[in-house]
């Protein structure tokens, strides 16, 4: 279906018929038995106010577990009023951002919430970060107040003459867990209590501060946290969210995606500071009602304990997770079959018949690939719910991320013209919704030309084929050409993540006179599995299942260079060339 455009114009002009034609697509395959419309239990209310809701309904039932150490709801609901009363004390006003800077742990939920009810901004900072990165954070979001792990209070020390921070507070990652921990605790959270110079102890100056704060009147529009971006495009942009993105985001996951019940039982590892961990682990348990086990880091043991201990019933891994905890020494020592729900998301490995079949014997429960989604929209903006009975979705990879979810709109467009481009070619994924960001955090340009027309334009790669499922191929830096065809990085990695003996892999494309480009695998082996097994005998594998344009050369690596949020840095496998 070709779309013309008007002349001197990015805008085609008929648009609206390519949206039309989508959504007739969409609606002719959307499964019936999910709802079509956003799910909200209370209605389009501030997330602060769900806390209070569920307080109020059930104040025993258990918000947050953590180790052992249990929150209810009533006491969660109790300590955010306390933690915005303890701002508002310290002078801050609404509008001023307020960053956190530390691991998971119930103090950074704590916070968060208390940040919102008092009006402030949130600033989520990556506790990895050195020196530079954090000045840099601090400084663009002129960051006011800071908590801060106790282990990191020196590092802020160390820039805060250079930014606009007036108060410190400090806290430990192992401070609530308890001394017996119902499960095993990871050593590297586990540590005495650092000092921290130049900062106030939080618990302290909670326990001095009113137990309810001054009211303010929550626009649900207005700004209230800055999510900065992970910076592949330069240094990072703040993406400026409101409490609609998420409560719009919570309650169409409600509707088509890992549906909680008011008390079930999930397992959150994501880290907070993520975007996807502040939805898994933060927003949606408070928006259902439901119990999030907390924990610190991620660690197989810990997580398989976790489950067990709690009969959680909701888990949401990286492929990567899944597989390690199958492959585990004693995953035969831990019951996992209270797990009812399994989303995953592919980053090294990617979602395949293999996994799913080994996790359905293991846990009971179908393995699905989550969603679609960016910082920039607040991520979940597609659903795969209903298209996994005979691994119907898998037949439909590479990466297949399904349906857009309710009130969201997606075309594919031209990367150089704008234009969409006719169902079942590769363009760049545009996404309308209410969740996408109002802007980037005083980047206007930076805004104008991301957001045209309303759409997003996310520099990702995908497809919407020709039944109306979208398809992500990567990012348009990483995509290949060979020889003028197409070669995208993520298929190959989901190719080489069937192998048995390979544990992970990242693929880059290096300059080549002959063919334009050639993919290189940097590929880690299973030691165990990989005897006698080499790069061309790898090479060798992968030519009898893809194209020979395709076939990848294999380097053979010890281990991969990650990001924070799993994710292979592809810039340092350049390095590597």
């Amino acid at each position: 279906m070709a779309i013309a455009a008007d002349a001197g114009s990015r805008t085609p002009a008929d648009e609206s018929a390519y949206l039309a034609a989508h959504r007739k697509l969409v609606e002719a395959r959307w499964p019936a038995d999910l709802p079509r419309e956003p799910i909200y239990p209370f209605g389009e209310i501030p997330l602060t106010d769900y806390l209070r809701r569920w307080a109020e309904a059930a104040p025993d039932r258990v918000a947050v577990d953590f180790y052992g150490h249990a929150i209810s709801y009533a006491a969660l609901d109790a300590q955010a009023d306390r933690f915005a009363a303890m701002l508002q004390q310290a002078g801050a006003a609404p509008g001023a951002r307020v960053a956190l800077f530390m691991g998971n742990c119930p103090q950074f939920i704590v916070g968060f919430l208390g940040i919102l009810r008092a009006g402030c901004v949130h600033v989520p900072v990556n506790p990895m970060f050195r020196e530079h990165e954090l000045d840099y954070e601090l400084n663009d979001a002129q960051a006011e107040f800071i908590v801060a792990q106790d282990l990191l209070v020196p590092l802020v020390e160390t820039v805060r003459p250079k930014t606009s921070l007036k108060k410190v507070w400090s806290t430990g990652m192992a401070d609530l867990i308890p001394a017996a921990p119902a499960w095993p605790v990871p050593a590297s959270i586990v540590s005495d209590r650092a000092a921290a110079g130049g900062a106030e102890d939080l618990a302290e100056a909670m326990a001095k501060a009113p137990a309810k704060p001054a009211p303010v009147e929550v626009d649900l529009d207005a700004l209230c946290k800055l999510n900065y971006t992970g910076g592949t495009t330069g240094m990072p942009k703040g993406c400026v969210h409101t409490q609609r993105d998420m409560i719009y985001t919570a309650a169409t996951v409600q509707a088509c995606g890992n549906r909680l019940q008011p008390g079930e039982v999930m397992v959150n590892f994501y880290p907070l500071f993520w975007m996807a961990g502040e939805d898994v682990g933060l927003i949606f348990p408070i928006f259902s009602g439901a119990t999030c086990v907390l924990l610190g880091r991620w660690d197989p043991v810990s997580f398989m304990a976790a489950v067990q201990a709690r009969k959680a019933t909701a888990v949401k891994l990286l492929v990567d997770n899944a597989v390690e905890l199958m492959d585990h020494p004693r995953v035969g020592e831990f019951d996992l079959t209270s797990i009812e729900k399994t989303q995953v998301s592919s980053f090294v490995k990617k979602l395949n018949g293999e996994f799913r079949a080994r996790w359905k014997a293991l846990t009971g429960s179908v393995m699905a690939e989550a969603a679609w989604g960016m910082t920039e929209t607040q991520t979940c903006d597609t659903f795969t719910t209903g298209f996994q009975d005979d691994d119907y979705d898998l037949s439909l990879q590479p990466i297949f991320v399904g349906l857009p979810m309710p009130g969201t709109e997606f075309k594919i467009c031209d990367f150089d013209t704008g234009v969409p481009v006719p169902f079942g070619e590769e363009g760049e994924i545009c996404i309308r919704s209410p969740s996408i960001l109002k802007e980037y955090w005083m980047k206007p340009e930076a805004t104008a030309a991301s957001i045209k027309g309303g759409f997003l334009h996310t520099g990702d790669i995908g497809v919407i084929d020709e039944l109306g499922f979208l398809h992500f191929l990567g990012r348009r830096k990483e995509m290949l050409k060979v020889r003028g065809m197409s070669v995208f990085p993520a298929e190959i990695e989901a190719m080489l993540g069937r192998h048995p003996a390979i544990l992970g892999s990242g693929v880059i494309g290096r300059e080549d006179a002959d063919k334009g480009q050639v993919p290189v695998a940097f590929v880690v082996l299973d030691a165990e599995k990989a005897q006698g097994l080499d790069g061309p005998a790898i090479e060798r594998w992968c030519g009898q299942a893809m194209a020979t344009y395709k076939r990848p050369e294999v380097r053979l690596v010890d281990s991969l260079p990650m990001t924070a949020t799993g994710k292979v840095k592809k810039d340092e496998l350049a390095k590597l060339l």
